[in-house]
């Protein structure tokens, strides 16, 4: 099954809209976006080292990560959650050490499609127009992309285990 990440960026407003199908269960997904060490193994484009300072997943709770490229360039991100409901919803903020001061507020949604499957409902405001262009043109699309695939690689290596 082809679960491509889809993106939009609508016109005029200061927004991200994405969503994303995957063939596991809401409760794999979510523990995915919630365990560390599971994190780790799929955030990010493949090829950067992940490095977890903090990740407490929890209402109130914040965090912050290193992605290291190969040539040894770090890139840093952090944020606070705002609310976490288990198997259901995330509301965090989030900032990336490139463009410090700009802050987005980032909602996901975890909706269980039925049969083992779920979809991922993420909408991610920024404080202008701008400032979501320039997380858009950053890469972030097939970082994005990269990530869920490894994610879904992640949880089928779990699945024959």
């Amino acid at each position: 099954m082809s679960n491509d990440l889809k993106l939009d960026l609508p016109s005029h407003l200061p927004f991200i809209d994405y969503e994303r199908d995957f063939d596991f269960p809401v409760g794999d997904v979510f523990r995915a976006h919630k365990d560390p060490a599971l994190l780790k193994q799929w955030l990010g484009p493949r090829g950067l080292h992940m490095e977890v300072e903090h990740y407490d997943f929890r209402t109130g709770g914040s965090y912050r990560y290193i992605h290291t490229d190969p040539a040894g360039t770090p890139y840093t991100f952090s944020g606070i959650f705002h609310t976490v409901r288990e198997n259901e919803s995330v509301i965090q903020t989030f900032e990336f050490g490139g463009y410090p001061d700009v802050v987005s507020i980032e909602f996901l949604t975890f909706q269980d499609l039925g049969e083992g499957r779920c979809r991922l409902v993420g909408h991610s405001v920024y404080p202008s127009i701008e400032a979501r262009d320039g997380m858009a043109q950053s890469g972030m699309e097939g970082g994005m992309s990269e990530g869920y695939e490894r994610l879904e690689e992640l949880l089928a290596a779990q699945r024959v285990s």
